[in-house]
């Protein structure tokens, strides 16, 4: 899984069977630092994230297999939304 933030939504009049009804986002992926890292994506929303949040989105089979209908087109899907990140030293 990955970091990204939500920028914007994309609008589709056209999809197929299997995206229907799905909506889709653009999210800009970031680091664990949470700076941008490479150029925006369209992404299914699995999790009805908003505007601004930072999500975790997975690529490839892992995309399509979080629809409803597994054998469908997409490459990218948020799945789930970012509430604390901790990064440092771990206490043992």
């Amino acid at each position: 899984m990955q970091l990204a933030r939500v920028i914007g939504t994309c609008v589709a009049t056209a999809k197929t069977a299997g995206l229907k009804g799905e909506r889709l986002l653009v999210i800009q992926p970031l680091d664990f630092e949470l700076h941008e890292k490479g150029r925006p994506l369209i992404a299914a929303d699995v999790v009805r994230a908003d505007r601004g949040q930072v999500v975790w989105f997975v690529r490839s089979r892992e995309a399509a297999n979080s629809l409803a209908d597994p054998f469908n087109p997409i490459d990218c899907a948020v799945v789930g939304l970012l509430d604390e990140l901790q990064m440092g030293e771990v206490d043992q």
